[in-house]
């Protein structure tokens, strides 16, 4: 696999993955990924993606009552 955006090659690794949404930040240090040898892109398969936005989701449903009203 190449990397799109350097086209360098692609090997099997970790990442880390950090988001900052709605008064939280979210930092996974070490997510299962593709990452570019030659400038460190990181692609995360199917599984790793529906396994982040399902934490996002389950920490909005969580954080909700803690949000101010405007």
């Amino acid at each position: 696999m190449k990397c799109i955006y350097c086209q360098g090659e692609m090997k099997r690794g970790t990442s880390p993955f950090h988001i900052d949404r709605k008064g939280y930040h979210i930092l996974l240090d070490s997510v299962p990924a593709w990452v570019c040898e030659q400038c460190g892109e990181a692609y995360f398969e199917e599984k790793e993606v529906d396994a982040i936005q399902n934490l996002i989701r389950t920490i909005e449903e969580k954080t909700d009552p803690l949000a101010l009203s405007a």
